[in-house]
């Protein structure tokens, strides 16, 4: 049976010590979480990622790292951005067309294309972001987050029902995704999200930056 994915998007929050007080809280409470079907996977900004992968490896803890973002470009002379052998050093996964990047840094479908791109030929796993059924899925994309732009930190997740009809339309173009769904999940709203099938895990945002609330969303 395929594993649930936890996937923590940090986006642009936490500082080097408050990052520290979150993997020692999880250090000190996930034995008490059964974690046999279930994997987790952080994405902090890039300023933590280094330090994130000293404390996973010091504290023994069973997480995967994520970026939240990759260059669309190679290893070379583009001053500002992070390419894919150097989130490799550190990460696992990487998330790419996220919602909030295409409003507010403007992501084209041809930005998102040579991100996948890149990050297939360094072998990291893609998660990327849909905000619809419409949404094109890339070629080498192996994990979808489906998060409707109107849920995202407005306490209003997408009704299940709805859920599983984006699911559904979604798998019909495209068979063997792992199918998330983000969008204002907590500790409530996910109890409504179980009994969707096709369902695969979560992308959780504001219910990821504290450790004892993340942790609370692993009892599933």
């Amino acid at each position: 049976m395929d594993k649930k994915l936890f996937v923590a998007n940090w986006k642009s929050h936490k500082t080097k010590e408050e990052a520290i007080k979150f993997f020692e809280f999880v250090r000190d409470n996930i034995t008490q979480i059964d974690l046999t079907n279930k994997e987790i996977i952080i994405a902090p900004p890039f300023t933590l990622l280094a330090q994130a992968r000293y404390l996973i490896v010091k504290y023994e803890l069973p997480i995967q790292l994520a970026a939240q973002n990759i260059s669309s470009f190679p290893e070379g002379a583009y001053t500002g951005e992070i390419n894919a052998r150097q989130i490799k050093e550190f990460a696992q996964y990487v998330i790419v067309g996220h919602s909030e990047r295409k409003k507010y840094l403007h992501e084209s479908e041809m930005d998102i294309e040579n991100k996948v791109r890149e990050a297939k030929a360094s072998d990291l796993q893609v998660i990327q972001c849909i905000q619809d059924e419409h949404s094109v899925i890339h070629e080498g994309v192996s994990v979808v987050a489906y998060e409707p732009p109107s849920a995202i930190g407005s306490g209003n997740p997408d009704d299940p029902e709805h859920i599983k009809s984006v699911f559904s339309l979604v798998t019909e173009e495209r068979s063997g995704l792992q199918l998330l769904y983000g969008g204002s999940v907590n500790k409530d709203s996910l109890k409504g999200f179980l009994d969707i099938e096709k369902l695969s895990g979560f992308l959780i945002g504001g219910a990821s930056l504290e450790a004892e609330s993340f942790l609370s969303l692993l009892t599933w």
